[in-house]
């Protein structure tokens, strides 16, 4: 096997909260910034999206076939772009009709429900797995954490819901001696396959492309690929994960990064470099092996786990109390909450909170500090979960609780089994009997012929029924 490149891009966009003070608990229940919300996406898309996204169109278009990439959306990201930024919608379109971009799922909040409930973790994936089909007509086989976050036990949960594949981080401290140039699978689920990101061949171009300080400064597509041509012959899967924001914003288009970007493809082909696509390489490829990793890991920090969400006794009692009310707004139908549930859900309300230091400069909003940041997110938190008390009261017996959600779980079992055997019959149908497929396509001409002879055969037969009675006499 030729060595491949699997290049992915994620786009996701922060809903930034507005100054929300302890006496607006119970008057307000509107909780964002619209004017930086608006402001905020229509700068990346002018900036980043639209820029970077017409030069993977013209990639597509001038390499053909050869070149492949992969991308993903949050929801919260995609109601944001419908909302303000309607022209990167038509973009990701003309991109998906050049038939070489795959589109893979994540959680619709790009939020932390892996983490903490199960079931919002499934319903997230599921409701985003809809959208992309709704949108693009794919159906995703091919699932991506927030941040890449995994462990055994999200890996089972994943598999679980039907997914071919999973993209993660090659941590360091999980591969050991291994390296990310393989494909592995799941210790849980061996039929989950494992997508590692080559965090040093990622970062080159995320992170330190316009870095003057950098040894390797200025960096050329050739000598990029050359560095993926002389890994050893044997590694042949060569992951490039980052964000596409990285292409205009974290590396400002002054840089130069989409004339580099828009060189590689020729660069690759003169080396016998291919492109592959998440599915091609799960579908087609051969695992390794398991990876064992029973702590969470996730792409970002140098530790690449998940404390810089969760990593101080602000974070946890906040995730804690977010999360204390997920079966309630699960079984809720009121769409206002529904929508706040998955704005709140959204990572970056944790990671304003941290308290680590990060060698990368971290920007945070409106908020002064991570006290600041995790004041103003509990007083909204707390107006929140009084609304959805007063649907469903925090003393409502656990036993009729349990009952509901066992009952909505119980109808979406049902009618998740009944759709796949469908799809099933469906395809058998296809196979074995195409004529009969094809004329249950065609209904129209079909009916138009039976219309014609029924009428034709009540035409001729009158006439003979009012002969009979004048042949008697």
């Amino acid at each position: 096997m030729a060595k491949t490149i699997c290049l992915y891009f994620e786009i996701h966009q922060i809903i930034h909260l507005k100054r929300y003070r302890f006496f607006d608990i119970g008057r307000d229940h509107y909780y964002y910034d619209d004017y930086e919300n608006e402001r905020s996406i229509n700068d990346i898309a002018e900036h980043s999206y639209v820029p970077a996204l017409q030069t993977l169109i013209e990639m597509a278009k001038e390499n053909g076939k050869f070149f492949k990439v992969a991308l993903s959306l949050s929801g919260v990201g995609l109601e944001q772009l419908e909302m303000h930024a309607p022209q990167v919608i038509d973009l990701l379109q003309e991109l998906n009709s050049t038939g070489c971009v795959e589109f893979l799922c994540e959680p619709y909040s790009h939020g932390l429900a892996s983490l903490g409930n199960e079931e919002s973790f499934r319903d997230e994936c599921m409701r985003m797995k809809a959208k992309i089909k709704e949108l693009f007509g794919q159906s995703p086989k091919v699932f991506r954490n927030s941040s890449l976050i995994y462990s055994d036990e999200i890996g089972a949960q994943v598999a679980a819901m039907g997914f071919k594949g999973m993209l993660t981080e090659g941590a360091k401290h999980i591969l050991g001696w291994k390296s990310p140039h393989f494909i592995y699978n799941c210790a849980l689920n061996p039929n989950l396959k494992l997508l590692l990101r080559d965090y040093k061949l990622s970062d080159d171009i995320s992170l330190r492309f316009n870095n003057s300080d950098w040894s390797e400064y200025p960096l050329f597509a050739d000598k990029y690929v050359d560095w993926i041509a002389a890994l050893p012959e044997e590694e042949n899967v060569i992951n490039i994960f980052m964000e596409l924001c990285a292409l205009g914003i974290f590396q400002p288009l002054s840089s130069n990064i989409l004339q580099f970007l828009k060189a590689i493809p020729a660069c690759a082909k003169a080396r016998g470099i291919t492109f592959s696509t998440p599915s091609e390489l799960c579908s087609k490829g051969k695992s390794v092996g398991n990876l064992d990793v029973p702590y969470n890991i996730s792409w970002v920090d140098e530790e690449r786990n998940t404390s810089c969400w969760l990593g101080n006794c602000m974070q946890r009692e906040a995730f804690d109390k977010l999360y204390s009310v997920a079966d309630r707004v699960r079984i809720c139908t009121d769409r206002r909450i529904k929508q706040d549930w998955d704005y709140l859900q959204a990572s970056n309300n944790f990671r304003f909170m941290t308290t680590k230091h990060t060698s990368v400069g971290m920007n945070r909003g409106i908020y002064d500090s991570p006290y600041d940041a995790f004041t103003n997110y509990m007083n909204i938190l707390g107006d929140f979960i009084n609304r959805v008390n007063a649907l469903y009261p925090i003393d409502m017996d656990n036993e009729e609780l349990n009952s509901l959600l066992t009952t909505i779980k119980n109808q979406g079992e049902e009618i998740e089994a009944k759709d796949r055997k469908i799809e099933k019959l469906q395809a058998e149908l296809e196979k074995y009997h195409p004529s009969v497929y094809k004329s249950k396509a065609e209904p129209a001409p079909a009916k138009e012929a039976a219309t014609k002879k029924t009428s034709t055969t009540k035409k001729d037969a009158a006439p003979k029924a009012k002969k009979a009675p004048a042949k008697k006499k």
